[in-house]
């Protein structure tokens, strides 16, 4: 009865969600009500060969620009010098041209600009977000950060401490530390096992020359991509992007290889004096490219993207008592794709814990789903997608993640079409695909019994933190 009533609240919430959905849709301006698409984007190629994506909407004075490189991201730091690209994007708007640190950041303040840079894994970009008012001097000032970043000994040796700080207090935090292991075993000999973040004596080697050459080596025309949303328009746009982004020059970056899961079948523990062991689980899975990539998007809101309703929390949480949260996701990368599974439990129930993920990924993958669950699913998926859409950054935001992965300008009309189009049968097929049990690598912070655990597969000590030092 109790788990009929929950299933009951979840299906109710997913269709209030769908109702609230409908009407932030309505509430959208015309950009987002175009007849045949979700969004009314427009694909700009500018004179000088800059590609971009715009959203226009003069309803509000504002802009928001994001902007990528592909391919530049951490994955290109060398040996020794981990948290390269992180350092350059927190001292590529600490002063640029003739201004230094402090007038640079004191104009963006006065003209409230926000202008920032950031470092993923495969990528390296930034946003600009300004008033229409005062967008000629925020663009301005994005060419300067671009094209004439100062790179001054004091902000870069702020920045360097400012990271180095942020490492030593992470170590107090069991979740980072799960995921600095879980990074180390599940992409054991690829760059992304790096600390993308740095390390303490990998920053204390980076230089203001080695920003410089990682700056003029992968910031790039050829591999820039831009996304815009706001109050401008194709023609206007089209002169801005050459203006900040012509200079630039074409760059080579060697393709880094591709990586699948590693040891898998092994656990790897860090021992740490906390009540509650970490519990981190990666294990293949699937492209955003992928045929089937919308269908398992479906099966894993009803296993355990979901929270409250889905089958992890209700078997895991609500029945068994094991945890406060417990959660699944796919992890996909430019070289890698992944399934994973987060949560934490009491240091004596671990292998409950994990006997219990095991059980529904093998109930999910031998059984199936009901109607009920693929129609809720159904519901929620395409509903929530307009309450995504509220804000001109939220908006170029989504867009950039469309062009960095190649999805295409009509990625999200596609998502809405193959999620309405998902059955119990296809749910099936990509379930008997990516649910195999036995496929996890897993990763435990905190003190569980290892007695207990051998089992389930082969046991490794991490003894020091890896990447840190």
């Amino acid at each position: 009865m109790i788990n009929q009533k929950m299933r009951h609240c979840a299906r109710l919430s997913a269709f209030m969600f769908v109702a609230i959905g409908i009407m932030a849709l309505s509430a959208l301006p015309a950009y987002a009500q175009d007849r045949d698409r979700l969004l009314d984007i427009q694909e700009i190629k500018t004179p000088k060969g800059i590609t971009a994506w715009l959203v226009e909407d003069s309803s509000i004075p504002v802009i928001s620009m994001q902007y990528a490189f592909k391919g530049a991201g951490a994955v290109n730091d060398p040996q020794g010098k981990q948290g390269l690209a992180q350092l350059l994007s927190n001292t590529m708007d600490e002063g640029a041209g003739d201004l230094d640190s402090q007038a640079f950041q004191k104009e963006l303040q006065d003209l409230s600009i926000s202008l920032s840079f950031n470092s993923g894994r495969d990528h390296f970009g930034g946003s600009l977000k300004t008033l229409t008012k005062n967008s000629m001097r925020a663009f301005n000032l994005l060419e300067m950060a671009i094209m004439r970043p100062r790179f001054d000994d004091d902000p870069v040796q702020r920045m360097r401490q400012s990271n180095q700080s942020r490492i030593r207090g992470s170590l107090s935090n069991p979740d980072w530390v799960a995921a600095r292991v879980l990074n180390d075993v599940a992409f054991e000999g690829h760059p992304y096992a790096r600390n993308s973040g740095g390390t303490l004596s990998s920053l204390d080697a980076i230089t203001s020359d080695d920003l410089r050459a990682f700056h003029r080596a992968h910031l790039g025309k050829n591999n820039l991509v831009v996304a815009v949303a706001g109050d401008i328009d194709a023609e206007r746009l089209s002169v801005v992007l050459d203006n900040i982004f012509a200079g630039l020059p074409d760059v080579d970056i060697p393709s880094a290889d591709d990586v699948a899961v590693q040891n898998i079948g092994k656990i790897a523990i860090y021992e740490k004096d906390i009540p509650q062991t970490i519990v981190e689980m990666m294990k293949p899975g699937i492209a955003r490219n992928d045929p089937d990539y919308f269908t398992a998007q479906v099966m894993n809101f009803v296993l355990g993207s979901s929270g409250f309703g889905s089958r992890l929390t209700e078997e895991i949480r609500e029945k068994q008592g094991l945890t406060y949260g417990v959660y699944s996701s796919f992890y996909n990368l430019d070289h890698l794709n992944a399934m994973a599974v987060s949560t934490s439990t009491k240091n004596e129930n671990v292998p409950k814990m994990l006997a219990a993920i095991e059980s529904e990924f093998e109930t999910m993958r031998d059984g199936g789903i009901t109607q009920d669950e693929l129609d809720d699913a159904k519901a929620y998926l395409i509903g929530s997608l307009p309450l995504s859409l509220t804000s001109t950054d939220k908006i170029s935001g989504l867009m950039l993640s469309l062009m960095t992965d190649d999805l295409g300008v009509d990625y999200l009309d596609r998502r809405q079409s193959a999620i309405e189009n998902t059955t119990i049968e296809s749910i099936a097929k990509v379930s008997k695909r990516l649910l195999s049990p036995d496929e996890f690598v897993t990763v435990l912070v905190g003190q569980p019994p290892r007695d207990t655990l051998e089992w389930l597969g082969e046991i490794h000590m991490v003894e020091t933190l890896p990447n840190v030092e």
